[in-house]
C-alpha cells in the first residue's frame, strides 16, 4: 500500500499534482507532532479502505485553503480550525454538503449532538442552511484548577453549581484567603482570557439560543443580557476575590497566573482555564495528583443544563469524490476515535467510545465533561468578526479590568461592529 506524508507549507503548492497521485488528499492545520497523530488515525483508514491517503500540514492552512479552493485545487478534505472560515466558504460554494442522515447519525451519537449539527451547518450559495462540517478533535475550556492538598487543608470540597462556587469563593475570602488567580495578559492578544469568562457566563445566565444571537450580532453586545455576563464576571475579579486586587489582573500573563496556586502557602486557590493550561504549570507537576480540575459550574436556578464552553476542528468536504464521503463515514465510527484517544491531545463528544481507550487518565476526567454537556458552544470570539471578536472585544475586556463600566464597554464593543458594516 503506498504510503503518501507530504509536510509543511510548501507542500501545499504540490497539493494539485498530489491529487492525481492520491485517491483523497486532506489538508489542515497539524504539523510536526500533531500531524504524527493524525497520520496514525489516517493509517487506520488507509488500512480499512485501502486508499491512498495525502495528508498535508500548514501552519498558514486558513489561507492557502482559499487559495486553493479559488484556483480549483483545493483537497478533497478540509480541516477546519475554527467554523467561522467554513461558513464563509461554504456561501462561496466551496463546499459540498455531507450525505443524507449524518445529521441524524450526530444527534444521535454526540452528546449535546444539536449543538454540533448546528456549529456544522450554514448557508449555501442560494441562501439554503446545509450540513457542511464534521466535528472530530474537541478542545474543552470550561475548567477550573486547584491543587486537591489546598482544599483539604481548608477544608474545602468541589462545588456541584455556580451558587456553591460562589458560596466557596466567599468563604475564602472570610477565612482571610484569596480565591482567584486570573491574567489577561497575552501580549498582542492581551484581554482573550476574559473574553472566555464572559462566553461561560452567557452560557450560565442566558439560553444557547440567546448566545448564538449575541455571536452573530442580532442580540446586540450593548444588550441587558450581555452586559449582565460581563458583570459577572466582574464579580470574580473584585479586589478581595483575585491575587493581587482587580488592577493586576490585566497585567498578569496568563501563562504565569496560574502559578500562585503552587505558593506556599498558595496565593489563590482557583483558577478557570481551557485543557491547555497545564503547559504552563510548575516542571514536574502532576495533572491528578498535585493538581486537579473540576467543571466550572452552571446555576442550579436557571435550569440551564451543563453548558460547556470549547473548540474544536471540524472536517468537510472541499472538493467531492467517493473517497471523501468514505472517509466521512469512517470518522462516525468508534474506532477513529479511540485511534487518537490512544494518543493525546484528544477530546470526543462521541458517546459509543470506550473511556478505558484513552492513554491519558487526564484526558479521560475530561473528556467525561464534555459528554455530560447538554450545550456545546464554540468559543464566541472567534466565531465574531475579527476586528471584534480578536479587537475591541479583548481591549474592551482590558478596559473593564481596568474599571470602565460594564455598559460603556459594552457599547464600545458595539460601536465597532456596527463601524464594520
Amino acid at each position: 500500500m503506498k504510503r503518501n506524508y507530504l509536510l509543511g507549507v510548501a507542500a501545499l503548492a504540490m497539493m494539485a499534482g498530489s491529487a492525481q497521485a492520491a485517491d483523497l488528499t486532506i489538508a489542515g492545520p497539524w504539523t510536526g507532532p500533531d500531524e504524527a497523530q493524525v497520520q496514525k488515525v489516517l493509517d487506520l483508514f488507509r488500512e480499512q479502505s485501502g486508499l491512498d491517503v495525502s495528508y498535508v500540514g500548514s501552519d498558514s492552512f486558513e489561507q492557502q485553503i482559499v487559495v486553493d479552493a479559488e484556483a480549483g485545487s483545493a483537497p478533497n478534505i478540509a480541516v477546519f480550525p475554527q467554523p467561522g472560515l467554513a461558513a464563509t466558504m461554504a456561501k462561496r460554494g466551496f463546499l459540498t454538503p455531507l450525505k443524507d442522515g449524518t445529521a441524524d447519525w450526530i444527534r444521535d451519537n454526540y452528546a449535546a449532538g444539536q449543538s454540533w449539527v448546528d456549529l456544522g451547518t450554514y448557508a449555501d450559495a442560494d441562501g439554503n442552511d446545509q450540513l457542511y462540517g464534521f466535528f472530530y478533535k474537541v478542545d474543552l475550556k470550561s475548567l477550573v484548577w486547584y491543587i486537591p492538598e489546598n482544599f483539604e487543608d481548608a477544608g474545602y470540597e468541589v462545588p456541584q453549581t455556580m451558587e456553591e462556587l460562589k458560596a466557596l469563593t466567599d468563604q475564602i475570602v472570610a477565612d482571610g484567603e484569596t480565591p482567584w488567580c486570573i491574567g489577561l495578559g497575552s501580549g498582542g492578544a492581551t484581554g482573550w482570557p476574559a473574553t472566555d469568562w464572559v462566553e461561560d457566563m452567557m452560557l450560565r445566565t442566558q439560553s444557547p439560543e440567546d448566545y448564538d444571537a449575541w455571536v452573530s450580532n442580532e442580540l446586540k453586545f450593548n444588550d441587558p443580557k450581555v452586559v449582565a455576563a460581563i458583570e459577572e464576571f466582574g464579580w470574580f475579579i473584585e479586589d478581595n476575590r483575585v491575587a493581587g486586587g482587580r488592577g493586576a489582573v490585566a497585567s498578569t500573563d496568563f501563562r504565569d497566573s496560574p502559578k500562585g496556586l503552587f505558593d506556599a502557602p498558595p496565593q489563590c486557590y482557583m483558577h478557570r482555564q481551557a485543557s491547555f493550561i497545564p503547559a504552563f504549570f510548575p516542571e514536574g507537576t502532576e495533572v491528578g495528583t498535585d493538581v486537579d480540575f473540576f467543571y466550572f459550574p452552571a446555576y442550579a436556578e436557571k435550569d440551564l443544563g451543563a453548558p460547556v464552553l470549547g473548540a474544536g476542528t471540524l472536517w468537510a468536504i472541499t472538493s467531492e469524490n467517493d473517497a471523501a464521503h468514505q472517509f466521512i463515514a469512517f470518522l462516525e465510527t468508534v474506532e477513529a476515535h479511540e485511534a487518537w484517544m490512544a494518543q493525546k491531545g484528544f477530546l470526543t463528544p462521541h458517546k459509543g467510545v470506550n473511556p478505558d481507550a484513552f492513554s491519558d487518565p487526564t484526558l479521560k476526567k475530561m473528556n467525561e465533561i464534555l459528554l455530560g454537556a447538554t450545550t456545546f458552544r464554540f468559543d464566541g470570539s472567534d466565531l465574531m468578526p475579527g476586528g471584534v471578536g480578536a479587537g475591541s472585544f479583548w481591549t474592551g475586556m482590558v478596559d473593564y479590568a481596568g474599571g470602565k463600566d460594564a455598559q460603556t464597554v459594552a457599547d464600545e464593543i458595539q460601536a465597532s461592529w456596527d463601524a464594520l458594516k
